[in-house]
């Protein structure tokens, strides 16, 4: 399947911002002073393990997502460079 030039660098993109977002998200988490993702003895809580879960998740996809993107913006400077 060939992709066009907007669609492989907006996976590109989707790829990188998802990593950017989601880097942040959990350094957020890790230094949570509100008390929802760590008790009082410091122990990680339910809800840090499932927004942790959805951060892998997420990561896990935006690589993915990314590394298509990237296949299809090298093919298509390879096709350019060949003709």
């Amino acid at each position: 399947m060939k992709l066009s030039r907007p669609v492989s660098w907006f996976l590109l993109a989707f790829g990188v911002w998802s990593w950017f977002i989601w880097i942040t998200f959990v350094k957020n988490l890790w230094n949570d002073a509100s008390g929802l993702a760590f008790d009082g003895a410091g122990d990680p809580t339910a809800y840090f393990w499932v927004h942790m879960l959805l951060a892998i998740t997420s990561f896990v996809l935006g690589t993915v997502i990314g590394a298509i993107g990237l296949r299809g913006v090298r093919a298509l400077r390879r096709e350019r460079d060949r003709g």
